[in-house]
């Protein structure tokens, strides 16, 4: 009969080898994620938004405007993959976050900006423009991203 012997030190390497495994594994199964990205090749939905600018003089003369994300509202699916592209038309650069999740960016004039998203909760999740978040700025610059 052949015995296997261990030593104490391989012994404790081993079970924290295994430990810290199993607690990767469970740490990443229960994380609260709310998006991932995935990779490029799979297939997406593609969605676009341009950056808008409404412009008016008032009775007295005064000059007043407001920027705007349009569309204003996307409708998603939860676990939709979509690639969201949005486009400057509008004022210099807007910088941007989405709400809810780690995500931000800037959009600049002529220039488009691909965002990939990929929401695991339902909810609504705003499209924030960080220049014009709202009315003191000529915003409120947010679209709604409607996941279901």
């Amino acid at each position: 009969m052949q015995f296997i012997v261990l030593k104490k030190n391989s012994l404790i390497f081993f079970s924290f080898i295994v430990l810290t495994i199993v607690a990767s594994s469970i740490w990443l199964l229960t994380k609260k994620e709310s998006v991932t990205t995935f990779h490029p090749s799979d297939k997406m939905r593609e969605i676009s938004i341009v950056t808008a600018e409404f412009k008016t003089t008032t009775k007295d003369g005064k000059e007043i405007e407001a920027y705007r994300w349009d569309p204003g509202t996307i409708y998603v699916e939860k676990d939709e993959k979509v690639l969201l592209r949005i486009y400057g038309v509008n004022g210099q650069e807007h910088p941007f976050i989405i709400e809810g999740t780690d995500i931000k960016g800037t959009v600049k004039k002529g220039e488009e900006t691909a965002v990939e998203l990929q929401f695991k909760e339902e909810g609504i999740y705003r499209l924030v423009c960080m220049s014009h978040p709202d009315k003191g700025s000529s915003g409120p610059m947010i679209a709604n991203i409607i996941v279901d």
